[in-house]
């Protein structure tokens, strides 16, 4: 089975946004078991939980940038993984000015 190529701009096109109650995020460190530390655009550093649906889709390392959902309980340490944006996508939200300096 062949791969389709990707179209840059195709990608570009449906990036996905963040939403209310939803946070950027830079991995910092990965620590097994399907969870990780980030830095939160907010200042907080938190143990991000990869859900059970994305634990084999969605592949994640250090520095890359994600979207995360604070836990209603211990909203400022933990929180789920939401979206992980590709290379492409992290430069579009720099040029919409969505991505400050993380």
């Amino acid at each position: 089975m062949e791969k389709k190529p990707v179209n840059p701009q195709e990608e570009i096109a449906r990036i996905r946004m963040p939403r209310q109650g939803e946070l950027l995020a830079r991995v910092v460190e990965m620590s097994g078991a399907s969870r990780m530390r980030a830095d939160c655009e907010d200042g907080k550093s938190r143990m991000i939980r990869i859900p059970g649906k994305m634990r084999r889709r969605v592949w994640t390392r250090v520095n890359d940038i994600i979207l995360v959902i604070p836990w209603e309980i211990e909203k400022d340490t933990k929180a789920d993984l939401a979206w992980r944006y590709t290379e492409v996508q992290v430069e579009q939200l720099r040029k919409k000015g969505i991505l400050k300096d993380m």
